[in-house]
């Protein structure tokens, strides 16, 4: 009995070392990311076409997602509404909802399930086969070129993903209400703006950027240090799909509080 408490109490501090020394090796690596943003050459080629390919290949992704996102949550909130005679509110509810919390969070999500995995494998088969270290040899800042690139990327294309969502989104409520009644494009959408106010845009906004930010951190980080053997691939991309979804509820949470307490 002894034994197996002794054992599980070793498991536990070296488990809790290994997290601290996670939590310092990443700390470290967003203070190199920061040094090397503004440091000169700038990989703008590489910048752009990572955009491309975290942006615009995401788009039939975030176009599906958020038509239903919008489209269901209409039909699921009808019948309560109905029941105490508020389905004009509906327009409302649907955009505030959305904007402020569901379209951020799932979209974020997504992100974190198709670009982070994919960061994570693609810096990691490259690890692997060191191609990286042949980088570095033909003297090419191989943390500039795939690492600063690819975060730069991931900050600027979650929050316009984000933006796409809310509107198709919004759309898909309006497809929702003309299920059951008929309501004109221009009074949904008067509605919609009308219920808008500038404390439900702005932290929703604010914090799509950190979301993006740590997408990509999380991504390049496990995949920029996965060890030796075709195995540590899936590991990062698994590793970096899980700790990048756990960073966006834990940011979300942490914003949802900050702007109860601020605004």
């Amino acid at each position: 009995m002894n034994t197996v408490l002794t054992k599980k109490k070793e498991d536990l501090i070296q488990y809790f070392k290994e997290v601290c020394e996670d939590v310092g090796k990443t700390t470290s690596f967003s203070i190199r990311f920061f040094k090397e943003v503004i440091r000169p050459p700038y990989e703008m080629k590489e910048f752009i076409r990572q955009c491309y390919s975290i942006g615009y290949k995401s788009l039939p992704l975030v176009t599906i997602t958020g038509f239903i996102m919008g489209l269901v949550l209409t039909l699921q909130s009808r019948p309560t509404l109905a029941k105490f005679g508020a389905e004009s509110w509906l327009p409302s509810m649907v955009a505030l909802s959305l904007i402020r919390e569901i379209a951020p969070v799932i979209t974020a999500l997504i992100c974190a399930g198709k670009v982070s995995s994919g960061i994570g494998a693609e810096l990691g088969s490259m690890k692997v086969t060191e191609q990286i270290d042949a980088m570095e040899v033909s003297a090419i800042n191989p943390f500039k070129y795939l690492v600063v690139t690819r975060i730069l990327a991931t900050t600027l294309m979650i929050p316009l993903l984000v933006f796409y969502a809310d509107a198709i989104g919004i759309l898909g409520g309006y497809m929702g209400i003309n299920i059951h009644s008929e309501v004109g494009l221009y009074r949904y959408l008067a509605e919609v703006l009308e219920s808008l106010k500038f404390v439900d845009i702005f932290p929703a906004t604010i914090k799509t950027f950190f979301f993006g930010f740590f997408i990509g951190m999380i991504g390049c980080y496990k995949g920029f240090n996965a060890a030796n053997g075709t195995e540590s691939v899936g590991k990062a991309a698994n590793s970096a799909v899980v700790t990048a979804s756990l960073s966006i509820f834990i940011i979300d949470m942490i914003a949802v509080q900050l702007t109860d307490l601020f605004l």
